[in-house]
Order: structure tokens, then C-alpha cells, then sequence
């Protein structure tokens, strides 16, 4: 813990913000949002306002996360039975692995959530397996507060329940324990159900908007990356942990874990929004699994343990060029880690493009821009513009993505709109002339979602505001 806590630390700072930080920086405290609960946006904001305006302080939490939720599953392997030597390979192979480093790496919605669902996991392990009803009250505990994070929480719910009714104990589905829970769940996490239902279950539109842009190439790159997300000399251990929680009489009571991990896979499959949904319940499997690799190593040919020791090892090295900004900017754009890692290429030129935002917006005459507004494609580039832009004399941004749109709408004598990105091709046509003036360019040869966008000049609505920005609108 105190490893991995050093190592995010002195990486904190990195290639820059990631583009859901700054995003995330722009929202003011609320009680939610149409693409998600309040918890990390306020993180965010009070880690950006009362710490540092930078990125290593916004992630200040985030490496809070990384390091509890290698707690969860070392605790998770000892409750298994794991000695000191399981949970020791535990807490060293998860903390240095692929997507965990990446997680806490930046303060994202995910990031939390990685700590939640190993949290809820271990409650119920401990509940079932030492036949200690309490715990089901520490688990509604934990549901009702990972609700102001991310309403996920539910498929994992629904999973293991249908764990428990196939592979039981399927008494405890009847518990007035579990009932219990059920309504501390439901109190504390009232105030984020309460908003959604307030206002016309937005996460239920996100989600369906979310499934349409990413569908085809989640339930496609899902498959490949179970074999990734941890990093592949650990494969054998998480499907150790699988076999062993369907096959071990000592887990029979918590085999409902390793039934519900297929469902998982299921709900990821058909919801089509995010390929790395299973990581959560992935690394309950991992933890698992370190308890019978334990087992077979202290009992194997002595040359198995420096296998395992070199396993770990070159998978934590690969894992931490891939989720942390090891290599220098200048050479990133010709190394493979920007196709692998969409969360490396998410950080880098920022700054860079604000500046080029801000040549374009200089450039015009000082009655024109006192009419003028920048719009976005997405909520990255008004994240970047809101931070960066105030120094280089820009107005605050506006844009129609997720909960930008709902915050503000541009005056309605604006005459004159800079557009960022790809919008411009739907949006056009609501504008008597529209000159693209330039391309977005980090100018270190990474491609992410703002390189080559164009930077377009609009002139004269055809019609008022309130009709052009409801074009703007989109979810995703």
C-alpha cells in the first residue's frame, strides 16, 4: 500500500489533466448530474479549490482509492484462508497491474468504483462465510453511499443475488438482514435516487446513449481485454480463483461470487457502454485466486517461486509504462502506449490546444468578439478551455455534452461562434458562412479525440439560440 501510494504520487502531476478531469473541474457541487452522481465531481472540485488548481492534487483521492482497495483484496484473500504469503502476492501482483495503476492514476468515476465493488464483495464473504449476518448491514452501508458515485453498483447486486438463487445459500435472499440492508441502502442513497427520479432517470439516457456510440466495439474488445485488464501472467491466477470458489467445499457458502461473474459478463455484453465493467469483480477472483497459487507453490519444485516472482515482476514494469506517464512526452507519440492506453492519449496537449483556440479567437476584431461565444464538441475541450483559457483572455466556454448543456446557453445577440471540433458538420448548416481556420494539433504525434479537429468561424444564425443549441445537445 505504501508502495504503490509513492509510486502515484510522484507520477501525480504526469502528461496533464485527463479530459474527465477537467470536466469534472468545470461542475459546479450539486446533487447529481445527467451522466452521473455527485461524488467525483465534488472530489474534484474541492481537491482543485481548497488543495492546488493542478492535476496531482485533484488525484490526491484517487491514490487514497488505489491504495484502500489493495486493502479490500488482501483482507479478501485472508478471509479465504490465505497466509501471510498469499495475501502478501495479493496486495504486491493487484497493486502494480495494468488497469489498477491506470485507475488510480486519475480521479475517475472508475476509479472509485474499484474500491466499492471489492468492498461489498468482502462484506458478503464475511457475512456468508462466518455465517455473520451483521455484515449485510455494512454492506447496505457501502451501497448506499457507492450510489454518489455510480449506480453500477446495481449489476453487481443483481448478480450476486441470482448467484445466491443458483448456487445458493438461498436463505440468505429471505434474510431480514439482507432486508435490513436493502433499506439502509435505500435511506442513505436517497437523495441521488430522489434526483434521478426528479428528473426523468437521466442515468437511464445516458447509459442508452452510451450503448449506441460503444456497443459494437465493447462487446468486441470485452473478450480480448479480460486477458488485459490485470495484465496476462495473471490470467491463471483470477481463473484459479474462479475454479477454486466453484469446486472448494470450505467456499461453498460464497460460491455465489464465482457464479455471478458470467452475469457479469452478460450485463457488460449487453449494455455495451464501458469493456472494463468486470475489472471489479475480476479482482475479487484475483484475490481468490492467490490463495490455491499460494498453496501450490509452498508445495511445488522450489524453482516455481522465482517464476511467479519474475511473473509479477515484468508485469508490474509493462503495466506501469502503460498506466503511468513513464515515458517522456517527446517520445510517446511513436511508442505503442497511446493505442493501448485511450487514458494516456486523454492527457496530453491541452494546453497546447487552448492556445491554438485562443490565436483564432485574438484574431478577430474587438467588436466582433465582444459577440462571440466557443463552442465545444466535448466536455474535454471546454474543461481545457476553462482552465487554461482565462490566462490567455478566453470567455468561458459553452457545450452541449452531458450536463454542459443544461448549465449554460449562449446570449441571444451572439452573432459570431467559434466551434471546436466535429459538431461543425451538424451544425453548419444553422449559420449564414462557417470557414474552418485551422486544425487542433498536439504537435507530439498522439492521437486522441481532439487531434485534427477543426476550428471553424460561424457568422450570422439563421436562427435564435434557443433552436441552434438544441442541436448541440449530445450524450455520450
Amino acid at each position: 500500500m505504501a508502495a504503490v501510494a509513492v509510486l502515484l504520487t510522484l507520477f501525480s502531476a504526469g502528461y496533464g489533466y485527463h479530459r474527465d478531469e477537467l470536466y469534472f473541474r468545470m461542475l459546479a457541487p450539486a446533487w447529481g448530474y445527467v451522466d452521473q452522481p455527485p461524488l467525483t465531481p465534488l472530489l474534484v472540485h474541492l481537491f482543485s479549490t481548497f488543495v492546488a488548481d493542478e492535476a496531482w492534487a485533484i488525484r490526491i483521492p484517487a491514490t487514497m482509492a488505489a491504495t484502500a482497495w489493495v486493502l479490500m483484496l488482501a483482507l479478501i484473500t485472508r478471509e479465504l484462508g490465505g497466509d501471510r504469503g498469499a495475501q502478501g502476492l495479493c496486495a504486491w501482483a493487484y497493486a502494480f497491474a495494468a488497469f489498477p495503476l491506470l485507475m488510480g492514476h486519475v480521479m475517475l468515476t472508475s476509479t472509485i468504483d474499484l474500491l466499492v465493488w471489492p468492498a461489498v464483495t468482502l462484506l458478503v464473504i464475511r457475512a456468508l462465510l462466518r455465517s455473520q449476518p451483521r455484515w449485510w448491514y455494512a454492506v447496505g452501508a457501502v451501497i448506499g453511499l457507492s450510489m454518489y458515485n455510480k449506480l453500477l453498483i446495481a449489476a453487481l447486486l443483481a448478480a450476486l443475488a441470482v448467484g445466491l438463487l443458483i448456487a445458493g445459500p438461498r436463505r440468505a435472499l429471505l434474510s431480514r438482514h439482507v432486508a435490513g440492508a436493502a433499506v439502509i441502502a435505500l435511506i442513505i442513497g436517497a437523495p441521488n435516487i430522489i434526483y434521478q427520479a426528479l428528473n426523468g432517470w437521466p442515468q437511464l439516457s445516458m447509459g442508452a446513449a452510451l450503448a449506441r456510440k460503444n456497443a459494437g466495439e465493447v462487446r468486441i474488445e470485452m473478450w480480448p481485454f479480460l486477458l488485459l485488464l490485470l495484465g496476462p501472467p495473471l490470467v491463471p491466477i483470477w481463473i484459479a480463483g474462479l475454479t477454486a470458489l466453484l469446486r472448494r467445499p470450505r467456499w461453498r457458502p460464497v460460491r455465489c461470487v464465482a457464479v455471478a461473474f458470467p452475469l457479469v459478463l452478460v450485463f457488460t455484453f449487453v449494455a455495451g457502454s464501458q469493456f472494463y465493467y468486470p475489472l471489479g469483480l475480476l479482482s475479487v477472483l484475483f484475490a481468490a485466486g492467490c490463495v490455491p497459487t499460494a498453496q501450490f507453490i509452498s508445495r511445488s519444485a522450489r524453482w516455481w517461486r522465482p517464476v511467479l516472482t519474475i511473473g509479477v515482476a515484468v508485469n508490474a514494469a509493462i503495466s506501469a509504462v502503460l498506466g503511468l506517464p513513464l515515458l517522456p512526452l517527446s517520445i510517446l507519440g511513436s511508442s505503442p502506449v497511446p493505442s493501448v492506453s485511450q487514458v494516456a492519449a486523454d492527457q496530453v496537449g491541452w494546453p497546447t490546444y487552448v492556445q491554438q483556440i485562443a490565436d483564432v479567437y485574438k484574431g478577430l476584431p474587438a467588436a466582433t468578439a465582444r459577440r462571440t461565444v466557443i463552442i465545444t464538441s466535448n466536455y474535454g475541450e471546454a474543461g481545457a478551455i476553462a482552465r487554461y483559457g482565462p490566462a490567455l483572455g478566453l470567455p468561458q466556454p459553452y457545450s452541449g455534452h452531458n450536463q454542459l448543456y443544461y448549465n449554460a446557453t449562449p446570449p441571444a445577440d451572439t452573432m459570431t461562434a467559434v466551434v471546436i471540433g466535429s459538431q461543425i458538420r451538424s451544425t453548419r448548416q444553422y449559420f449564414r458562412a462557417c470557414i474552418t481556420t485551422g486544425k487542433l494539433a498536439n504537435g507530439l504525434g498522439v492521437h486522441n479525440e481532439e487531434q485534427n479537429q477543426p476550428i471553424t468561424l460561424c457568422y450570422g444564425p439563421l436562427a435564435s439560440w434557443t433552436t441552434i443549441w438544441s442541436a448541440f445537445q449530445h450524450y455520450d
